[in-house]
């Protein structure tokens, strides 16, 4: 069976929690129009999350990557379009802030999600969701495994890969009290929605 990796990110920063955990262990093992949805947690670590990812994508050669991360402060579901050759942030689980350092010296400087990003888009929208494509992945760890997924993707031609972020839920929302949230629910329904275009797609390659 084909299979398609749904990976998220442990709790970071000033974030007590992260939904997209909570959503990648509610759809691991769920089988979407004969692909399989292999959900895996990552670590916040720059360097241990790359090596994490790629023994994940060597171990289970998936055929459709979707990597979701949290935006605290967005409001909407958002598929990246770009993922940028650099790493600079803040500290990351580890204690590590990189800066202004390429993911990969002398390699692409971007590399374009070949997700169907704008029928997710639309799909989300129909089903009364506010979503928008985003023009930028950040530069922490987001983009470094966005980054990655596509790089990996390049040199598999039938691989499709993306990132999603997406909204806190309202136990962060609450907790921050500045920044908008979401049913736990209906960014489970969301992350459907976009990974049943994706599939789609994929079918029709």
């Amino acid at each position: 069976m084909r299979k398609l990796l749904l990976t998220g990110f442990e709790p970071f920063l000033h974030y007590p929690k992260n939904p997209t955990m909570e959503i990648v262990e509610a759809l691991n093992g769920q089988v979407i129009d004969e692909i399989e949805i292999v959900g895996r947690t990552l670590v916040v670590d720059f360097n241990e999350s790359a090596r994490q990812f790629k023994q994940i994508i060597q171990d289970i050669e998936p055929d459709l990557i979707i990597s979701l991360g949290l935006a605290g402060g967005r409001a909407k579901i958002t598929p990246e379009r770009i993922a940028i050759n650099v790493k600079d942030g803040e500290v990351d689980n580890a204690g590590y802030a990189p800066t202004d350092e390429p993911i990969y010296p002398n390699e692409a400087d971007g590399l374009f999600s070949t997700l169907p990003i704008r029928p997710i888009v639309n799909k989300l929208r129909e089903a009364g969701y506010p979503a928008e494509i985003s023009n930028t992945a950040g530069t922490y760890l987001c983009n470094n495994i966005m980054y990655e997924g596509l790089r990996y993707a390049k040199s598999k031609e039938h691989i499709m890969a993306g990132f999603i972020h997406i909204p806190a839920d309202f136990e962060l929302a609450i907790a921050n009290g500045k920044i908008p949230g979401w049913n736990q629910q209906d960014l489970l329904v969301a992350v459907k929605i976009a990974i049943g275009q994706s599939i789609e797609a994929f079918h029709t390659k």
